[in-house]
């Protein structure tokens, strides 16, 4: 009997953990070559692992709820000496941690020794670490500040703090042996104040409110709490700035509405406004393709891809956000086949990984919500991201040979927010005016 590991795959680029929903399979039981052991989920998407191997599952390694990193060994699986492993591109080697641990089917003991092998991804201003969700979560619940944690020595890769670090901190904390951790953040606190300061460190210290009378607790859900996160690690990453333009779209609301019934006709697909807007961004970021960029410590990664993602709401009241690859390479046809299937998988959870990962530029669509307006935060690690916000009939001046005028106009607000770091006002304020452009000189005669 041969003995293999099943490892936790790499879900995308910019994913290092992901947490065990449920466990299909236990101990003893006959496992078919890809037939799914586990269903786990990341902070994007939820996702089923298949074994490698036909054979008997030996072992588990964690619980359900564990979070476990990427290339950790997951559970091994007994099979026939020889037999021949499933070649799947998703699974990353193993962590060098996992790696050395021994198999056994003790469960608990395993889970705690390979939990330090956690890997860590949210960033912290000052001292420039980065925090895993579920290290950040038992901050907030034991009340730990984030001066704390940046002071906090941590034995993971690159000195990163692990669970096991945070929880041993808590303990000493409780028991008053954290004076030497704690020291330095409060002689220090004078000069960094400017730094640190900020409403999302501040949630970390502030009292819980008392609770009591007519009110009602609801604890966030596993996407809730990983959306907190990374909207928190974008604010600190980036330097949001927000410039706004109204679009006439008076010509885009008449051609759609001159062609929308054809166009199902013809292409059995629904023609809404967001394979418009998206045909459009595309022509401003090849006009203006430095917003296509992210950011590696000081060199600027220019991508060639223009992957636009949009945002989706879910029937939880959650966003995610599938990507639409090489955006460039489709018609408005093909735009509004994609869109329309991406939404409808979204609001089932049936997005496959590689759909929510990649994205070089985003659009959010708050005038679905009847909002005129909105400031978006950015989406790590991109650079921008626009809001395209409702669609309301007003008085506006039109321009004539012969004079102005005043007439009924179809007005919309474009909402674009960058970061500062590397997109200086300038070229925010021309993209989103370009962008406008393209709206608004819309061919009344353009075939479908």
């Amino acid at each position: 009997m041969a003995k293999v590991e099943l490892l936790m795959p790499k879900m995308g680029e910019s994913i290092m953990e992901a947490t065990i929903l449920k466990w299909l399979k236990k101990p003893g039981d006959t496992i078919a070559l890809d037939e799914a052991v586990l269903e786990i989920a990341t902070d994007k998407v939820d996702s089923e692992v298949p074994s490698p191997v036909a054979g008997v599952l030996a072992a588990l390694m964690f619980e359900e709820g564990a979070v476990v990193p990427v290339g950790g060994i997951l559970a091994v699986i007994e099979t026939e000496a020889g037999a021949t492993v499933s070649p799947s591109p998703a699974v990353a080697a193993p962590a060098p941690q996992a790696a050395s641990a021994p198999v056994a089917a003790a469960m608990p003991a395993e889970t705690a020794n390979l939990s330090a092998a956690i890997t860590t991804k949210i960033e912290s201003p000052a001292a420039g670490r980065f925090y895993s969700p579920l290290v950040l979560n038992i901050a907030n619940q034991e009340g730990v500040s984030m001066q704390e944690l940046e002071n906090l020595p941590g034995t993971g890769n690159e000195g990163r703090v692990t669970k096991k670090d945070i929880l041993q901190y808590v303990a000493d904390k409780k028991a008053g042996k954290t004076t030497a951790v704690a020291a330095p953040a409060a002689a220090t606190a004078p000069a960094t104040a400017h730094v640190s300061s900020g409403a999302a460190p501040a949630a970390n210290v502030t009292p819980a409110p008392s609770v009591g009378g007519n009110m009602e607790i609801i604890e966030m859900d596993r996407m809730r709490r990983m959306i907190a996160d990374n909207m928190i690690a974008s604010k600190r990453t980036s330097a949001h700035v927000t410039s706004f333009v109204e679009a006439d779209m008076t010509n885009v609301v008449m051609w759609r509405d001159k062609v929308k019934k054809e166009f199902e006709q013809r292409y059995g697909e629904k023609l809404t406004f967001t394979p418009i807007f998206i045909e459009a961004a595309v022509k401003a970021i090849q006009d203006f393709p430095m917003i296509n960029v992210s950011v590696d410590g000081t060199n600027l990664i220019v991508k060639k891809d223009i992957n636009i993602g949009m945002a989706a709401a879910l029937p939880s009241g959650n966003l995610i956000v599938p990507v639409i690859h090489n955006a460039d390479q489709y018609n408005l046809a093909g735009l509004a086949k994609r869109v329309n299937d991406l939404a409808n998988r979204a609001r089932i959870n049936k997005l496959k990984p590689d759909e929510i990962q990649g994205g070089t530029y985003t659009i959010s669509n708050v005038g679905s919500f009847g909002n005129v307006m909105g400031t978006p935060i950015i989406p790590q690690p991109q650079v921008a991201i626009m809001a395209v916000g409702a669609i309301r009939k007003k008085p506006a001046v039109i321009e004539t040979e012969s004079g102005d005028l005043i007439g009924i106009r179809s007005m919309m607000f474009l909402s674009h927010s960058y970061d500062h770091r590397v997109v200086d006002g300038a070229l925010g304020g021309m993209f989103v005016r370009r962008m406008a452009d393209y709206l608004e000189q819309w061919d009344m005669n353009r075939p479908i």
